[in-house]
């Protein structure tokens, strides 16, 4: 076939916008050994500024017996006609809140979902659903209507209560119209059979908040989610039986798994697109490409979902190099990436040609562990590859829009040869701050994102008030050796059992925390002891060393006649990915010795440090601070918080590692060691006036406990 000449047809004065994406799909069938990269089709067609009309010109991509003139002429007129866009619409930023230029405008016309949102759209018949025909790249449909997936992710758990209206609304401003979240087992069944969906874990709440605030919602139930938590979101007592295998047929993962989600879709099955709820895509485990240890696993959970009422969209989602081991039949293939390459889609086209591209997880920042760096990724990269998937139109999610918190024990891991604790903050460098502040990725992303809607977006939420108090002086003090009294009844044992396995909480094991095994000494020598993760050991009430991972063996000095030999280990934070999650026992988890001759009779104290111990402690005798402390103890001060309590970070300059309670509850980790510095309080969680605070240090007490109106991470 022979060009015509462009030369011949007179300048015609229109704006067009031509889908990059559907251009592609007719060259590939001439080429189809030649990839899309968003860079090649850059300079095939150019545009007329925003806002501006000038003589439509073509400049010729290359010659193809497979493209004919009027297939060229379908891309030109195609968006002109298309339900999905419409023109410009002008909207003003709000003022007093500082606007960042954005990066490139992928689009000359826009979307226009106005009335694809949970709000406007009430007579469903159809959810979202994946289209491909011969006059167009395949792409998702929402109620019959082509349609982007522009999603952010902010986990409910990590957030508290009382914010989450303020971090969808963000959402929602910046132009994202989809939220994604995990739903964490370990957090909703902390026992078996007994289930919290209360408060900070009230899913039910957080999806119709969702849709109140017009959102889309995409759940990922696991049962395994990764996400810097825990176990990777699994239940600590799955490891009481030393032989069952987690995230497989193992009979007892299963059972598990289906009473869990016996109880978990029947509140899920009434939040669905087509029964007026905003969920519209569910997620089929989490990863499982890297993990892949038994084919059978993936099928039985998507046939779960199915028998227990999940009729929407079902997707996988893994890393782009894992998509062939994680991805399964009959469900739609999604990816994680962290950058866009030429060659990020390579494995994901042998999985599937015919579907939409789905970015699961772009992830515009990371995770911080203690002893490393702050992680950040600059705002501009960010743009720049979200502004490709646009232009493309792939449809994508944040990973994260709004990190939040680790508060309490709940933090993950990483072990790549060393145990290494994710750290209490899940700021993640992303779009929000830890604390839902505004970033230079939001004002540039927003500024993108409005320029491909139709509609304005709405008005910037009001920025959330910070506050410096009065440093608190500590003024009492309990050793933990005086706190054992007020902690539950210990367990008595003739020889060490591991946390998990420990005949407490019905039966369920402990999972966080600390344990402490005591066992009467009379010799010197070599102290041997497996634990995990970090243990001090003290003779009476002398601290004589220290224990973890890579050290297992302790001089014992002499001692006169027989002393209390004492071991606290403390639970740092089960491993979240790979195949070691399924050795994550913590606490003593083995034989205790010396010299080789294993000691018995021990008086094991867990301590959870949960609010109902809090309650008790207040009737404890508590010592007057004089000066620095060494050893294990609680400090008892007071925050001072004025009539209108106002979010604030702690910092503690002089401490050396421990964990900080606010009226009981726990903020999380402190280690001198960094990279963070500051815990997040919110003010939803201070009284008026006073507070108590109540901090754990591990070694050695600070003088005062400061606040500060800015992070420090």
């Amino acid at each position: 076939m022979v060009w015509p000449k462009l030369s011949s047809f007179p300048p015609t004065r229109v704006c067009v916008s031509v889908s990059i994406a559907f251009f592609h799909r007719h060259l590939s069938d001439a080429r189809p050994k030649e990839r899309w990269s968003p860079a090649k089709w850059q300079d095939t067609l150019s545009f007329p500024e925003p806002g501006q009309c000038r003589p439509l010109t073509v400049i010729s991509p290359l010659s193809s017996p497979r493209l004919s003139w009027k297939r060229i002429m379908s891309v030109f007129f195609l968006p002109l006609i298309s339900s999905g866009f419409a023109p410009r619409a002008k909207y003003k930023e709000k003022e007093k809140l500082p606007v960042q230029e954005a990066g490139p405008q992928p689009h000359q016309s826009r979307f226009n979902w106005s009335h694809l949102t949970p709000l406007e759209l009430k007579d469903r018949t159809v959810g979202l659903q994946t289209q491909s025909t011969p006059e167009s790249n395949p792409h998702f449909t929402l109620e019959g209507h082509k349609f982007l997936i522009f999603g952010g992710s902010i986990h409910y758990f990590r957030v508290p209560r009382g914010s989450w209206r303020d971090r969808l609304l963000k959402l929602r401003a910046c132009g994202f119209n989809t939220v994604t979240t995990y739903v964490p087992w370990n957090l909703h069944e902390p026992q078996r059979g007994t289930f919290d969906f209360s408060g900070n874990l009230d899913l039910e709440a957080f999806v119709r908040m969702a849709a109140e605030v017009g959102l889309w919602v995409i759940l990922r139930p696991g049962p395994y989610i990764c996400s810097e938590i825990d176990l990777g979101g699994l239940p600590s007592w799955l490891l009481q039986d030393p032989e069952l295998r987690l995230r497989t047929t193992d009979k007892g993962f299963v059972q598990a798994v289906d009473r869990y989600f016996d109880h978990l879709m029947a509140r899920v099955v009434p939040l669905q697109y087509r029964q007026g709820g905003p969920v519209i895509a569910v997620q089929v485990e989490n990863e499982y490409g890297a993990f892949a240890k038994d084919r059978a696993y993936m099928p039985h959970l998507h046939k779960a979902l199915l028998n227990r009422g999940i009729v929407e969209l079902l997707l996988t989602s893994d890393a782009e190099n894992d998509v062939l081991q994680g991805s399964i039949k009959g469900v739609l293939a999604t990816i994680n990436i962290n950058s866009f390459q030429k060659n990020t889609f390579e494995h994901l086209e042998r999985v599937q040609r015919d579907k939409p591209i789905m970015i699961m997880e772009y992830w515009v920042g990371w995770f911080d562990t203690w002893g490393g760096k702050h992680m950040v990724k600059d705002a501009d990269d960010v743009v720049k590859t979200v502004s490709e998937f646009i232009k493309a139109e792939i449809s994508f999610n944040t990973y994260m829009f709004h990190g939040g918190t680790n508060f309490g024990f709940i933090n993950g891991a990483t072990d790549f040869g060393e145990h290494s604790s994710v750290v209490t903050s899940y700021d993640y460098d992303a779009v929000l701050t830890e604390a839902g502040d505004y970033t230079k990725k939001y004002f540039k992303l927003r500024k993108l994102l409005g320029s491909v809607l139709a509609s304005p977006l709405p008005p910037l939420p009001e920025l959330i008030p910070k506050a410096v108090y009065p440093s608190v002086r500590p003024s009492l003090y309990l050793p933990l050796w005086d706190a054992l009294q007020h902690l539950d009844e210990p367990v008595i044992s003739s020889a060490p059992v591991n946390m998990e396995s420990l005949p407490i909480n019905a039966g369920n094991g402990q999972s966080y925390g600390f344990a402490l095994y005591e066992t009467p000494i009379c010799a010197r020598g070599w102290l041997h002891a497996k634990v995990r993760d970090t243990a001090q050991v003290f003779l009476n009430e002398t601290h004589i060393g220290t224990l973890d991972g890579g050290n297992q063996n302790l001089r014992i000095p002499k001692v006169k006649g027989c002393q209390l030999l004492r071991i606290l280990v403390e639970n740092q934070g089960r491993v979240n990915y790979s195949w070691k999650i399924q050795d994550q026992r913590k606490g003593v988890t083995g034989p205790v010795t010396i010299n080789s001759t294993p000691l018995e009779g021990f008086t094991i104290y867990s301590l959870e440090m949960k609010t109902s111990f809090f309650d008790r402690l207040r009737s404890a005798a508590w010592r007057p601070v004089s000066n620095s402390s060494l050893g294990p103890a609680f400090y008892l001060g007071t925050l001072q918080a004025g009539p209108s309590p106002r979010d604030t970070f702690l910092r503690l300059l002089d401490w050396s590692y421990g964990f900080v309670f606010i009226n009981g509850r726990n903020l999380g980790r402190y280690w001198n060691i960094g990279p963070q510095q500051t815990l997040y309080l919110p003010g939803a969680w201070l009284h008026p006036e006073d507070n108590e605070i109540i901090v754990f240090e591990r070694s050695k007490s600070g003088s005062s406990i400061q606040t500060t109106d800015k992070p420090k991470l």
